[in-house]
Order: structure tokens, then C-alpha cells, then sequence
């Protein structure tokens, strides 16, 4: 029996209205269009020059629309082969060369890499705890005035150094801009 194929469109940039085609997997939720429109109109609408990690990639729609709205890199992480592959299907149809598809564990590709990100997609399985596991870790991984845009099934609170400058809400989806708290030090 074939995999069903899904598909989202990128909203914006020089992809603009491209579809991403990506197979059915475990916890696999593509974020919703409207969140996406608003993240990136809290982002700014480009991202020139920015460097981009999208840590639970997915479809890919967020690292893609990154790169489509003039990224200078976006790395996504996918551990799930068939999505991995998926992944670079789509960047190829693209011809998306910006794009840096890592097939990795999110804390194993975290303890390996000590590059430093501007914007950081944290968008994990839920109910998992990958929020309290990761976030300690990504301090160290953000660039100065970096941000983490993180969607979970409950509100995230100001802890851990973090402080959540945005936040909305669509269906079951609570979704954050975050940043290091002053005085926290993303210093590895």
C-alpha cells in the first residue's frame, strides 16, 4: 500500500505558493498557515542574512519558508527516514542550496554542533517533555539577539532563563517567540 503524500504551501517569498510534499509519520503536524503568517510577521516578514535551525523539520515548511523569505541558511533536523527523505526531495524540487538536511536525534545533533543560530524552529512531538530537555541546550546555540519560536500543548512560562516575548494560540496549539532572559548567558 503506497504512503499517503501531504502537502503544505509555502506563504511567502520567492517559493511563494509552492507546495511541500511530505509522507504521513508518528506526531507529524505541519504548522498551521495562520501561525506561520504570524510568526514570520513577528520575525519580520524577511530574514535576510539569517541563519536558521529548524529542529524537528518535519515537513519542512518552516525551514523552507525561512530560506523562501531570504535566509542565508536553514538547517533542518529530521530523524524519521522517510520524512528525512522527503525533506531532500523537496529541497532538491526547489533547488533549495541553502538548505542543510541533517538526518539526526535533536539532543544528539545539538551535543555535536556548536554552530550559533539567529532563529531556531523548536517544534517537537508532544508530550515528550522536548521542551524541558532542549531548552537548557539552546542557549547555547543562539546568536546574540537570537530568538526561539517554539510550539507546545500548554502555555510555556518565563523560566529557565527564557522569557516568552509572544505568544498565541490556534485550536490545541500554543505557540511562543522566546528569548534569553537579560543577565542569561548563551555562552557554550
Amino acid at each position: 500500500m503506497a504512503q499517503t503524500q501531504n502537502k503544505v504551501r509555502i506563504g511567502a517569498g520567492v517559493w511563494r505558493s509552492r507546495l511541500l510534499r511530505f509522507p504521513d509519520a508518528l506526531s507529524l503536524r505541519p504548522t498551521p498557515d495562520r501561525v506561520r503568517q504570524t510568526l514570520f510577521n513577528w520575525l519580520g516578514q524577511e530574514l535576510h542574512g539569517l541563519i536558521c535551525l529548524d529542529l524537528f523539520a518535519g515537513s519542512g515548511a518552516l525551514g523552507f519558508e525561512a530560506l523562501s523569505r531570504g535566509a542565508a541558511t536553514a538547517v533542518m533536523v529530521e530523524n524519521n527516514p522517510a520524512v528525512y527523505r522527503a525533506l531532500l526531495d523537496n529541497a532538491d524540487v526547489l533547488k533549495a542550496d541553502k538548505a542543510s538536511i541533517v538526518r539526526a536525534d535533536a539532543v544528539q545533533f545539538l551535543m555535536q554542533n556548536a554552530r550559533r543560530f539567529d532563529v531556531i524552529f523548536l517544534d517537537p512531538p508532544y508530550g515528550q517533555g522536548w521542551q524541558q530537555k532542549l531548552l537548557p541546550r539552546l542557549a547555547g546555540h543562539l546568536a546574540a539577539d537570537g530568538v526561539v519560536y517554539a510550539e507546545a500543548e500548554t502555555m510555556l512560562a518565563d523560566a529557565n532563563g527564557w522569557q516568552v516575548v509572544k505568544h498565541g494560540k490556534a485550536g490545541n496549539v500554543h505557540y511562543h517567540l522566546l528569548k534569553l532572559m537579560d543577565g542569561s548567558s548563551n555562552a557554550t
